[in-house]
């Protein structure tokens, strides 16, 4: 038989969309899998990243249906986002057609790879069925009080001409463009995650085991919870005159109150409120103003790089020991962390250390080594004893912040207090191809919901595009409404939401029945049924993300009343980056490969296979032509050698005490590969390992003549590949076995049984030969088999010792 990828290939998916073959059953009394794969943008084409995602959760999908279980296994697309747009202004084309025009372009992709998702569940999220059910859900949130809306300083990334959460942010730069963050002051509607901080920490122990530890540590160092010691500096007198008693003084918190004593200077945020108070009212010289204006312009990466700052001129108390501590702005400070003003203490931190030596400022160490002196020209760091700190000294510095905070509390000049990194999500974007947030701005109501029988606020079409400010906020009418409330002229709100909203319950919508679609965004019936999902696959970049913020939306639907589960997922399988030349693959390093031209050439098992053989999933795998021809090779090979298999509707029952040497090895191989596919879908997940084992048993087959052993070899060898490589598995199932092989397979032990084993026999210690003995043989009889096959080196010598070493070796002892 002559293997002919196109042909076949082609026949089956037509197969499989004919019989619905992946369509998930309405029977909820049958156990379930649900396999999901992180949906991709529409960018218009596959790159061999999505394949070998989709390939992976593919493998999953295919190989529980044949173990019985109903399987969801669904695609959509996170469509809604700036590269649209970019491409609108690009392109001269609309962001709509241009997204899906690229969808349909993926999905015929989809098709031609062979993957088994759910066609009548799939999804965009710019679909305005997704906006009307997700507006709701906004609503409903707002009424809840997780959603609200407030001016702040907010990350803008002036490429992409729009806000970015803290997330989004990666070393100071936009996570999308790469470039560089600037601040910016502007009103902006927020998630109240921080509401769920605890939560999403003390949650992260009931992943352990089916999530990566990476990624827990990912999440548990963003989340950053820290306990510490809140207190308030407050301002001397000449202060609070130059400041107009506008202001008192400021909180700070510390992890550090064992360093209490140290303290040289304060820091400020040149975004706190008082530095924006003493610009205003033209209390600071031009030349500070414009210092501090230049710091908040900078990006977050380059505000840690150098520090700078400014002298404020104002002076705080300290709380203990009531002496002047200068106040500075300091780059380095963060309104997004605390309250944006830190105590100094640069003899115990190594950022307050090169900030007081670039500024000359005082340094006072506290906390010495316990057996060694200290060392003036750097910070100590490490747990020492205290000194310096009145009733405090000789403790050791760990014991001493418990007791400092006690101090601070019995004084009433301060609490213990928990502080997280995490900071509220804000989701406002100032940009055309997104979900509308839905309110309205009334002169008379105030900000309005809009009510969920207007529901979707859908885009309008007619815009024009040209990447510079909002155009909804430029449209001539789109935005003019009548508010819900009193009727009145009113303005709808013109941002549209962060794309991570829409991938945030992505997962939940794909529950829904194609009976209720249009009616519910999913029903309780349904998500507890499907839910949680089994099997989630996806990059390791989205571990802050993305991840994060699913299991945010989940908690937040479970006290909405809409599920009663807490996490989303309960395996997580993050995959490796696919190489070329040793880079990650891209347009602008010209190392790409396009999958369509492998399919073309080599057919989608082909690019299946190798995906899955060249690396562990969790690894890099570097692209290699050779052994992409590899692949196909074997695939040609084992496609032509089905035709030893005798047709047969049930595996071939075989005396396997009757085989000779070479068949019994045949069947103990092709076991193996089944006992080594059973491990690698349900606990391993190395399918390079199985993939060999497959091919072992190949060899092993092709070494013995009997049908009945191919027939039983393949029965089993078809099974285990098809989730691998589907069309050929298939298209052999079918013509040899009438497709019902592709079921769950039992393995038998007696293929496993030696009956006879191989013994090394030395002479005087060195090895010389092996002999074949019965695996029950007695020790003469071992003995008797070793002399004879020994013979030569036994001529003419005494045999003085014979030692058998049970199922290993004959060493026989001789002299002359």
């Amino acid at each position: 038989m002559e293997y002919s990828s196109k042909k076949l290939e082609k026949q089956w998916q037509e197969y499989w969309a004919k019989n619905r073959s992946f369509e998930p059953s309405e029977d909820f009394t049958k156990k379930k899998k649900y396999i999901l794969s992180m949906f991709p943008f529409p960018s218009g084409r596959l790159h061999m990243g999505h394949v070998r995602n989709y390939t992976l959760s593919d493998a999953f999908a295919r190989y529980y249906r044949q173990q019985g279980f109903n399987v969801l296994h669904p695609i959509g697309f996170d469509s809604f986002g700036m590269p649209a747009e970019n491409a609108a202004i690009k392109n001269g084309s609309h962001p709509k057609t241009w997204t899906y025009s690229n969808i349909d372009y993926m999905k015929g992709e989809f098709k031609s790879l062979g993957f088994s998702f759910s066609k009548e569940r799939e999804l965009a999220t710019s679909d305005e069925l997704y906006t009307k059910f997700e507006q709701g859900f906004i609503i409903d949130m707002y009424e809840k009080g997780l959603l609200y809306r407030k001016k702040g300083f907010l990350n803008w990334c002036p490429s992409c001409n729009t806000v970015l959460a803290n997330e989004q942010v990666i070393d100071g730069t936009c996570w999308r463009c790469d470039t560089s963050v600037v601040k910016k002051d502007m009103n902006q509607y927020y998630f109240k995650i921080t509401h769920y901080g605890d939560e999403l920490l003390s949650d992260l122990s009931k992943l352990e085991g089916g999530w990566p530890k990476q990624v827990l540590t990912m999440q548990e160092n963003w989340i950053g919870k820290s306990n510490g010691l809140e207190f308030r500096f407050s301002f001397d007198e000449a202060s609070l005159g130059r400041l107009n008693s506008k202001f008192d003084g400021f909180d700070v918190f510390t992890t550090r109150p064992d360093t209490i004593y140290g303290v040289s200077y304060a820091a400020i945020a040149p975004e706190h409120e008082i530095v924006s108070y003493m610009i205003q009212n033209s209390l600071l010289d031009d030349s500070v103003r414009e210092q501090i204006e230049s710091m908040k312009n900078a990006s977050s990466i380059e505000r840690q790089k150098e520090k700078s700052g400014v002298a404020l001129n104002l002076h705080v108390v300290h709380p203990l020991t009531k002496k002047s501590v200068p106040v500075w702005v300091a780059n380095f400070v963060l309104m997004d962390y605390g309250s944006g003003a830190v105590m100094a203490v640069p003899a115990h931190d190594e950022r307050d250390f090169d900030f007081a030596q670039k500024y000359d400022l005082p340094i006072h160490a506290v906390i010495k080594p316990f057996n060694s002196e200290s060392d003036d020209t750097k910070a100590f760091t490490e747990i020492g004893e205290l000194f310096s700190s009145e009733s405090f000294n000789g403790l050791n510095s760990k014991d001493a912040q418990a007791k400092i905070i006690e101090h601070f509390e019995m004084l009433k000049i301060g609490t213990k207090k928990i502080n997280f990194k995490l900071k509220d999500w804000g989701v406002s974007r100032q940009r055309y191809w997104g979900a509308p947030i839905p309110f309205v701005h009334c002169d008379d109501c105030g900000l309005v919901m809009e009510k969920k029988e207007n529901l979707p606020i859908a885009l309008p079409e007619d815009i024009v595009i040209t990447g510079e400010g909002n155009p909804l906020d430029k449209h001539p009418t789109w935005k003019h409404c009548k508010c819900p409330t009193c009727a009145k002229d009113a303005l709808r709100e013109t941002d549209t939401m962060d794309t991570f909203v829409e991938s945030s319950w992505y997962f939940l919508r794909f529950c829904a029945s194609p009976k209720n679609w249009e009616d519910e965004a999913f029903s309780r019936e349904q998500i507890e049924y499907w839910m949680s999902v089994d099997h989630y696959i996806g990059g390791i970049e989205h571990a802050i993300l993305h991840l994060l913020y699913a299991r945010f939306f989940t908690k937040v639907f479970r006290d909405l009343g809409y599920i009663s589960f807490d996490e989303p997922f309960d395996r997580l399988l993050t995959q490796g980056m696919v190489l070329k030349d040793g880079a990650k693959m891209s347009k602008s390093k010209g190392n790409t490969v396009d999958p369509d031209a492998i399919i073309e050439k080599y057919g989608a098992d082909t690019a299946r296979l190798f995906i899955l053989f060249a690396a562990p999933p969790t690894q890099e795998l570097e692209w290699n032509d050779s052994a992409v021809e590899g692949a196909y090779r074997f695939i040609k090979r084992f496609y032509e050698r089905s035709s030893n298999i005798t047709k047969t509707e049930s595996i071939p029952s075989i005396d396997h005490a009757s085989l000779s040497k070479e068949e019994q090895f045949a069947r103990k191989k092709v076991y193996e590969a089944l006992v080594r596919a059973q491990d690698v879908y349900n606990e391993k997940y190395t399918f390079n390992t199985m993939i060999a084992g497959v091919m072992e048993a190949m060899n092993a087959l092709n070494a013995q003549s009997n049908s009945a052993i191919w027939s039983e070899g393949y029965w089993i060898l078809a099974s285990i590949m098809e989730p691998v490589i589907p069309h050929v598995c298939s298209e052999i199932s079918s013509r040899y076995f009438s497709l019902k092989n592709l079921t769950s397979q039992r393995v038998l032990e007696e293929v496993f049984v030696e009956n006879v084993i191989t013994l090394g026999v030395s002479i005087n210690g060195k090895a010389r030969t092996e002999i074949e003995v019965a695996v029950d043989a007695s020790s003469e009889d071992v003995i008797k088999i070793a002399k004879e096959s020994a013979a030569k080196w036994l001529e003419g010598k005494t045999i003085v010792k014979e030692i058998v070493v049970p199922k290993k070796l004959v060493n026989l002892v001789i002299k002359d």
